[in-house]
């Protein structure tokens, strides 16, 4: 286990990137400028995409759906690291922050180049296939951000938990105003857990999730909808989403750990 100091000093780095995040803010307005264009020009059958994925987010915070991810293939992966034979979440609890790190990066590698091919192959039929690459982007993002939190310790079964992923997802897609809130619930959750009252309140804005989530891919999209040059622009494009999505990831989950043996409490004093 690591020392109060090292700890400390993981939690300031985490806490400088939660500050730097809002440096793309004029990025991300920029961004989303062409998707308010593509609106009017995309067939209906992608906004009724859209209306799917809202319903599938739902079932995905009620239930899992069939999102939930297998914690003993990764469970496998961990003890590869460790020397150790893992059978339970609470087992990997108390693996060190190093460890930790290690297999989420592998993950995610792991995650970019499955992210890279779906972009690739969806990207041959431009404006639309795009129809069936949001599902599927959205899919791989859930998968990721589960394995993210087992990796840490936490069980994506609990439906806490899964709230607690929808917010990563909707941090990783929001503008500097959305972050900025995001951050702020998320710091009662530190505190208090997956009791906190305030994080599950917040269950009716998974809504925005889906919008926010679809805005972000804007002008990154955009010339994906050429028909096979939409290759190369949709593999590129997915791979530096799930890549920045595992980033927001590892850094929140992260986080959580350190606080949690640094001992926060309530008023959020170490």
């Amino acid at each position: 286990m690591e020392k109060k100091e090292e700890l400390k000093k993981e939690l300031a780095i985490i806490e400088k990137w939660e500050k730097d995040q809002g440096n793309l803010w004029i990025w991300e307005r920029l961004g989303r400028l062409p998707f308010k264009l593509l609106d009017k020009i995309t067939p209906q059958f992608v906004h009724n995409k859209v209306g799917v994925l809202l319903d599938e987010i739902g079932n995905y915070i009620q239930t899992g759906g069939k999102y939930l991810v297998s914690d003993k293939q990764l469970f496998e992966l961990i003890g590869k690291e460790t020397n150790l034979t893992i059978e339970s979440i609470n087992e990997v609890k108390d693996i060190p922050l190093s460890t930790m790190n290690t297999v989420s990066q592998k993950l995610t590698e792991n995650r970019k180049k499955v992210a890279t091919v779906q972009g690739a192959t969806t990207g041959i039929g431009g404006i639309f296939t795009l129809a069936i690459d949001v599902p599927a982007l959205l899919a791989i993002s859930l998968k990721t951000l589960q394995e993210i939190a087992i990796i840490h310790g936490y069980d994506p079964n609990e439906k806490s938990e899964r709230i607690f992923i929808i917010k990563c997802l909707q941090f990783s897609s929001a503008d500097i105003v959305g972050k900025k809130a995001i951050l702020k619930e998320l710091s009662g959750y530190y505190q208090n857990g997956s009791q906190s009252g305030e994080m599950m309140s917040q269950l009716q804005g998974w809504r925005e999730v889906v919008y926010t989530y679809r805005d972000q891919f804007g002008w990154k999209k955009l010339f994906q909808m050429v028909p096979i040059a939409g290759m190369i622009f949709g593999a590129f494009t997915n791979r530096s989403m799930i890549s920045d999505l595992a980033e927001v990831g590892v850094m929140l989950y992260r986080k959580r750990r350190i606080m949690e043996r640094l001992g926060v409490t309530a008023e959020g004093q170490i």
